[in-house]
C-alpha cells in the first residue's frame, strides 16, 4: 500500500457509524492500520452526513478542520454528503484529494494509484455488508444493519436519492456477522436500517424481521454469557409493527423493553402531505397494543414540526398527543427544507422562527414527562450496561451506564457508585438501585454485580 496510517473522522447516525467500521475493516484487509487521531494520520477520511441542513454544516466544518492539519495527509471525503453533492464539493473545496460515495468503500484501498478523483457509483441491486468490519477497542455494544437504502419515499426526506431503494440482506448473511459480534464479546445488538421493519419483503415476499428477532435470540443457545444480553430495535415504522412482532418482543427475553419509531406527526392531514402511511388512529392502536402486550415497554420517537402546510391547529394536534401519550422518549425536529424533495418544492413552507418555537414548546413538555417517567423509577433495581467512569465525580466509586431502555448517544444514562473496592469494566451489567431522578438521567447505587 502506498499509505498505511487511516484515520476516519464519523458524523450522523449509527448507519454511518456502522460504514465507518467496515471501512475500517477493508482498510486492514489491505494491510493498513487505522488510527486513534489525525495527527497520526497519512490519510484522513471524513465520513459525512447530508440528511438535513444542521447535518451539512456540521459535516463541511469538519472537512475544512481536516484541511487545516499540519501534516497535510491525504483527505478522503465519503457519505451520504458526497453522493448526493460530489461535484459541488470537489469544485468549492479543492483541498479535497478523494470524493468516495456511499456505494464504493470496497475502492478505498486502491485510489491513491489512479488519477481518478471522485467514485460515485449508483445503488447495486443487492445489498451485501461489507466482508470485514473494525471493530471498535471497547466493543461491547454494536450495530448490525440488516438492509440498506429506503423505498418509503417521505416527501420531506433525500435518503432514497441517497442509498438507493430498500435491499434486505439474507437473513443467513446477517446470522454470520451475528455469531461473529457474539463471539467478540458484544452483549449489545442494536439492530438497524432506513426501515428496519420492511426487513425480508423483498426478498422472502413478507415480513421478516420477527422471524430474524427469533434467530437472533437463539444464539448462544441457553447461556446467557454466550449470546446477546440485549437485542436493541431502532428505527420500527408503526404502519409494518405487527401483531406477529409485537408477541416476539413480548417472549423473548433478549430483546430490550424499547422501541424507536419515527412518527414524525399525528395530525392526518400533516402524515397524509408527508407521504407516510400511518394515520392518527393506526399510531394511537399500535402505541396501546405495545403497552399492552409489554407494560414496561419504553417508547422513542421523533416528531416534526413546521412541515409545509402545517397550521395552528394540526401543531395543537401534535402537542396534546405529545402531552397524553407521554413517551418515554422524544426528540423534536424543525423541518428542514431539502432541495430534491417533494416538501422542498411546496409552496407552503413556514417561517424558521415558527418552526423552532414549536418545537421548543414540546421539548418543554416532554422535559416534565420525561422527570415523571424518571421519578417512577426511583426505589426499582435496573441492570445498567456500564460504559465507563464518571469523570466528572470527585474519586473512582462512581460509573456511568446505560439501562436497557436507553440506547447508546441519544437517551439518558444512569450514574452509580460501588462498595469501596468494587471494580467495573465496560461491558460489564450490574444491578443498580435507583435513588435519584432528573430530567433525563437516573442516579444509585450497585447492589449486586449481575455480569
Amino acid at each position: 500500500m502506498k499509505y498505511t496510517r487511516l484515520y476516519i473522522e464519523t458524523l450522523g447516525c449509527p448507519k454511518n457509524f456502522n460504514d465507518s467500521e467496515g471501512i475500517g475493516g477493508i482498510w486492514e484487509k489491505a494491510g493498513g492500520t487505522v488510527v486513534a487521531s489525525p495527527e497520526e494520520a497519512e490519510v484522513v477520511l471524513v465520513n459525512t452526513c447530508g440528511f438535513i441542513n444542521d447535518a451539512k454544516v456540521e459535516s463541511i466544518d469538519a472537512i475544512f478542520d481536516m484541511t487545516r492539519l499540519p501534516s497535510k495527509p491525504k483527505l478522503v471525503v465519503s457519505g451520504c454528503l458526497t453522493q448526493r453533492y460530489g461535484p459541488q464539493l470537489a469544485e468549492e473545496i479543492p483541498e479535497i484529494d478523494y470524493i468516495l460515495g456511499v456505494n464504493d468503500y470496497e475502492k478505498l484501498p486502491d485510489i491513491f494509484e489512479s488519477d481518478v478523483k471522485m467514485y460515485r457509483s449508483d445503488a447495486p441491486e443487492c445489498f451485501n455488508e461489507f466482508s470485514s468490519r473494525r471493530l471498535p477497542d471497547t466493543h461491547y455494544s454494536a450495530t448490525l444493519r440488516v438492509a440498506e437504502g429506503c423505498s418509503n419515499c417521505c416527501a420531506y426526506c433525500v435518503i432514497p436519492q441517497i442509498r438507493g431503494p430498500y435491499r434486505s440482506r439474507p437473513m443467513e448473511n446477517i446470522l454470520e456477522e451475528a455469531e461473529y459480534l457474539a463471539k467478540a464479546g458484544v452483549r449489545e445488538l442494536i439492530l438497524i436500517a432506513q426501515d428496519l421493519t420492511e426487513y425480508g419483503r423483498d426478498l422472502y415476499g413478507k415480513l421478516c424481521l420477527p422471524e430474524l428477532l427469533r434467530k437472533l435470540c437463539r444464539i448462544g443457545g441457553d447461556d446467557p454469557e454466550a449470546g446477546f444480553r440485549w437485542i436493541r430495535l431502532m428505527y420500527c415504522y408503526e404502519d409494518k409493527i405487527t401483531d406477529e412482532l409485537i408477541e416476539v418482543m413480548a417472549s423473548e427475553e433478549r430483546i430490550c423493553k424499547y422501541i424507536d419509531i419515527p412518527l414524525q406527526h399525528v395530525s392526518d392531514n400533516v402524515l397524509e402531505a408527508m407521504r407516510r402511511r400511518s394515520t392518527s388512529e393506526s399510531i394511537r392502536t399500535t402505541i396501546r397494543k405495545l403497552r399492552e402486550a409489554i407494560p414496561d415497554m419504553h417508547i422513542r420517537t421523533t416528531f416534526i414540526t413546521g412541515f409545509p402546510g402545517e397550521s395552528e391547529e394540526d401543531f395543537e394536534e401534535l402537542a396534546d398527543f405529545a402531552e397524553e401519550t407521554k413517551f418515554e422518549r422524544l426528540g423534536v425536529f424543525a423541518y428542514s427544507q431539502e432541495e430534491g424533495t417533494p416538501a422542498g418544492e411546496m409552496d407552503c413552507q413556514i417561517d424558521e422562527e415558527v418552526k423552532k418555537a414549536r418545537a421548543d414548546g414540546i421539548m418543554r413538555l416532554q422535559l416534565d414527562i420525561s422527570r415523571e417517567h424518571n421519578e417512577e423509577k426511583v426505589g426499582r433495581v435496573l441492570e445498567v450496561l456500564v460504559e465507563g467512569v464518571d469523570e466528572e465525580a470527585d474519586d473512582y466509586t462512581a460509573y456511568i451506564g446505560r439501562s436497557e431502555y436507553d440506547a447508546p448517544e441519544i437517551d439518558g444514562t444512569v450514574i452509580f457508585r460501588t462498595p469501596a473496592g468494587e471494580k467495573h469494566e465496560p461491558g460489564d451489567f450490574v444491578s443498580v438501585l435507583i435513588e435519584d431522578a432528573f430530567d433525563y438521567d437516573l442516579a444509585g447505587t450497585a447492589v449486586r454485580e449481575k455480569g
